[in-house]
């Protein structure tokens, strides 16, 4: 993880200020709900004997919400290593993805700044990024790098207070799906809303809820979303060629 003069070489130096606060100002809903569910996860990083420093450690250079709650919970149910290595492998596949969509705006960006920042992409991350870069002509790699590392920072942190709050903090698990269901859904509902869109989310779902009545309950997220992704692609290439929005 690069410090902050460090940070300051990759990024161009006269995008650095204005970027920061539009920036920060973009992650704020995503960091806010780090908090959220960033506790309960350090909470459970504990259970399985985790220090503060080793869950900050951990959230930093690992960096995946559902990979770090996949853990503790495999762990505690007896999973051996290599089956929890396999399914948290396979969960954050769909990172890849997230990576490639972004190359359209990283053409003339240096390795160095694509890499940390393909390094640090998250769902959450890539759903602000993705919006604004459709959205602003004016953003660009500096201001989604910062994006990530605003949020990576306060996922970290949370974590590890998570941790060391571990003995005195009680919080059911329920909780915890929930608050980390209510960021999606909070990133959901900030976007424009399209036919293109609509059948992207509806895809999705259906994808998600198929997948689990199959007994697809590990992948169903993964698959949900690639089905999702490819309906969005399809539609959108029957509206070029029809010509309507």
């Amino acid at each position: 993880m690069p410090s902050a003069d460090l940070l300051l070489y990759f990024l161009p130096m006269s995008n650095v200020r204005n970027a920061i606060g539009e920036s920060l100002k973009a992650a704020l809903p995503v960091m806010l709900g780090y908090v959220v569910i960033g506790l309960p996860c350090g909470l459970m990083e504990d259970a399985i004997g985790f220090t503060p420093l080793q869950c900050f450690l951990l959230s930093c250079t690992f960096y995946s919400g559902a990979g770090q709650f996949m853990i503790p919970n495999l762990w505690l149910a007896g999973t051996p290593l290599y089956s929890i290595i396999a399914s948290v492998s396979f969960v954050n596949s769909r990172q890849i993805l997230y990576s490639a969509a972004f190359s359209p705006f990283f053409r003339n960006v240096g390795r160095l700044l694509s890499f940390f920042f393909a390094a640090t992409v998250t769902d959450e991350s890539f759903g602000v990024n993705m919006e604004r870069f459709g959205a602003s002509k004016s953003w660009d790699a500096t201001h989604a790098l910062l994006v990530n590392l605003f949020s990576m920072f306060t996922w970290s942190i949370a974590n590890a207070l998570g941790c060391a709050l571990g003995a005195l903090i009680d919080l059911p698990l329920v909780i915890t799906s929930f608050a980390m269901t209510s960021i999606f859904i909070c990133l959901l509902v900030t976007q424009t809303i399209t036919r293109k869109t609509g059948v992207v989310i509806a895809v999705s779902a259906a994808g998600v809820a198929l997948c689990k009545l199959v007994g697809l309950s590990g992948p169903a997220i993964l698959l949900g979303a690639l089905t999702g992704v490819v309906a969005g692609l399809i539609y959108g290439r029957r509206e070029r060629a029809h010509g309507y929005h």
